[in-house]
């Protein structure tokens, strides 16, 4: 069973491959206006929303996320996410593969 110290996690992303996991991490630290331009995976993206507030798109769907709130996109479809402040937001997103594939739109 891998432990995986904070202080040793590189940027925040945790490939599952690299430790024998069938999912990837990222512990993702947004400040407001930030978030990933429009992409999209062939495997489910879940998050959970650890602080902040969370704007999400997925397809024509848009909708805003909060503490404790978990977003599930399926494998294929559009989507992207900017936090909306005022503070920094805290998530916790998961890829539903062992290592992470994604393809950029914009």
């Amino acid at each position: 069973m891998p432990h995986i110290p904070a202080s040793e996690v590189p940027r925040g992303n945790i490939k599952g491959i690299d430790y024998g996991a069938t999912v990837s991490l990222i512990l993702d630290h947004s400040q407001p206006g930030e978030g990933p331009r429009l992409h999209r995976h062939p495997y489910d993206e879940t998050w959970v929303v650890i602080d902040g507030n969370v704007n999400f798109q997925s397809g024509d769907d848009r909708f805003r996320a909060g503490p404790g709130d978990i977003v599930i996109v399926p494998p294929d479809a559009p989507h992207k996410f900017t936090n909306d402040g005022p503070g920094r937001s805290r998530m916790v997103c998961i890829h539903a593969n062992p290592t992470m594939v994604t393809e950029w739109l914009e």
